[in-house]
């Protein structure tokens, strides 16, 4: 097997699929251009058809399919569009942290990414009765301060960080590890197929949904003979849209078809893995972050280094 440690996922199952929609809505077009988001109508129409339209579509897809995911949605988003998160909660689904208003927190002080957390988490609690168990980061924008916010609100499981293959866990120097990581991958995101908005400036050449299918697939199969994870990052204004909703629903067919596939929200990967490792059946490797302090030793000690810390 190419993946050194592979999961033993449930039901003798090969690999575990999440298929994770965030739910940025216009939440991010405000906090691009905070003084004139107002102005920009046909960008927020676009972003604005993700709560509107394909939500109650993919939560359509998703029941007659028989299936549970999870959405990320910032709780701005949860107070501006109640109909869409309250969607997604009677559907059965799961909705994780996801900033307050897309705030990028590693662009923050610690006591600004603080307020924006607490915020988000007041926001879910107020609009739909819940406090989420997991977080991704705006952006992916996991800062030097998110894991000790996350430890603290008894956040338990992370999904902005890469590192690996399989989950694994995250720890703060000095301390034992409480929050797991549940790691993605650029090459299940949506965005560098179908984003293309020159308000954003975003000008991704536009994937047809069968060049898109391929890649996707493409990381399946490889999860799936080695035991790993497959896990999108997708937007529902992106792939809400009927044909690539289409594509969506020919991959699931397709992954039913190979079967010992183990269908889940992150709450349950979550709970699954935790299970093993308390039971022995399975570990994983831990990161301590932050990884670094910056600048590193070499760039204080160097006339470069001193160049470019500004010395």
């Amino acid at each position: 097997m190419l993946i050194e440690n592979p999961v033993p996922w449930p039901d003798g199952a090969r690999c575990a699929v999440a298929i994770t929609f965030d739910l940025d809505v216009d939440s991010i077009l405000h906090v691009a251009k905070p003084d004139s988001a107002d102005t920009f109508v046909s960008t927020q129409s676009l972003l604005r058809y993700g709560a509107l339209i394909a939500i109650p579509r993919i939560c359509r897809v998703y029941r007659d399919l028989g299936l549970k995911q999870t959405f990320f949605v910032p709780g701005w988003c949860v107070e501006r569009y109640p109909a869409a998160a309250e969607a997604i909660v009677a559907g059965g689904h799961e909705i994780g942290h996801h900033g307050y208003l897309h705030e990028s927190p590693n662009a923050q002080s610690a006591d600004v990414e603080r307020y924006w957390f607490e915020r988000a988490l007041d926001a879910y609690d107020r609009v739909l009765g819940i406090r989420p168990v997991g977080f991704r980061a705006p952006l992916n924008e996991f800062s030097k301060h998110t894991l000790a916010l996350l430890a603290e609100a008894g956040i338990r499981y992370d999904s902005s960080l890469m590192g690996d293959d399989v989950p694994y866990l995250l720890a703060e120097p000095g301390r034992p590890a409480s929050v797991l990581e549940i790691p993605q991958f650029i090459a299940m995101d949506d965005w560098p197929h179908f984003m293309h908005n020159w308000d954003l400036g975003y000008q991704m050449p536009i994937s047809a949904p069968q060049r898109a299918k391929e890649v996707f697939l493409a990381e399946f199969d490889a999860a799936w003979e080695n035991g790993g994870l497959w896990m999108t990052v997708w937007h529902p204004f992106l792939t809400g849209r009927p044909s690539r909703l289409r594509m969506l629903i020919e991959m699931i067919e397709y992954m039913r078809e190979k079967g010992s596939v183990w269908f889940a929200t992150l709450a349950e990967i979550d709970l699954y893995i935790r299970r093993c490792l308390a039971d022995g059946s399975w570990t994983c490797r831990t990161d301590t972050v932050p990884f670094d302090r910056s600048p590193i030793a070499e760039l204080r000690r160097t006339p470069i280094g001193q160049r470019v810390a500004g010395r």
